[in-house]
């Protein structure tokens, strides 16, 4: 097995990426990274979790958190008045940053975070897309989170919407196209485990 190996992950909101990435990594037992990249970007900044949450994976809603300054720098900014830097980027460029030293340490999946773009030069990055029917999406969701079927669907729609846009803003690549992506693995034909087997297999490969 070639050692050193990435596997970045995105996904539609509803299909199951974050289990599909979980099981992964312990079948590998490699690091996942998903939500806890926030808490590292979070700490970088001198922010709060939930500031770096909220403009984590999403432009498309978050004008206002996007101009947000982080503490460390909002004196120097009130004595200059200068152009700082908008939260959204500073988070995305943090994190981008963090990604890179992640795949440059050892072998690991990441889940999101535009990561198959950030990786975009290195050789062992494995980029995967899992998709999902509208009808299955629905399904998990109202069952993670306790909502009815039309307020999952809306918020498929909201967080798929900002997912999108937040994607093609930083990469200028389609969203969940197999032009951006190697893979592309639909988990409502192939199932949960067959999905993981797959992806087990080629980086095992």
């Amino acid at each position: 097995m070639a050692e050193h190996k990435i596997i970045t992950i995105g996904r539609q909101f509803g299909s199951g990426g974050h289990e599909i990435g979980n099981l992964l990594a312990t079948r590998l037992d490699i690091p996942l990274y998903d939500n806890n990249l926030v808490r590292m970007v979070a700490e970088k900044l001198d922010i709060r979790e939930e500031t770096a949450q909220a403009v984590d994976e999403t432009t498309l809603n978050s004008f206002l958190s996007g101009y947000v300054i982080a503490p460390m720098e909002y004196s120097s900014y009130i004595k200059s008045e200068e152009y700082v830097q908008p939260l959204t980027e500073q988070v995305y460029e943090l994190q981008s940053e963090i990604i890179r030293k992640l795949a440059d340490r050892s072998s690991c999946v990441i889940i999101g975070r535009c990561a198959d773009y950030v990786l975009r030069n290195n050789p062992q990055c494995i980029n995967v897309f899992i998709c999902a029917s509208m009808e299955d999406r629905i399904h998990r969701i109202v069952e993670r989170y306790d909502l009815s079927e039309r307020k999952a669907a809306d918020r498929i729609k909201k967080i798929d919407r900002e997912r999108r846009y937040y994607y093609e803003s930083h990469t200028g690549q389609e969203w969940g196209s197999i032009s951006s992506h190697q893979i592309l693995l639909n988990v409502s034909l192939l199932g949960m485990e067959k999905t993981v087997d797959i992806l087990e297999d080629i980086y095992r490969g």
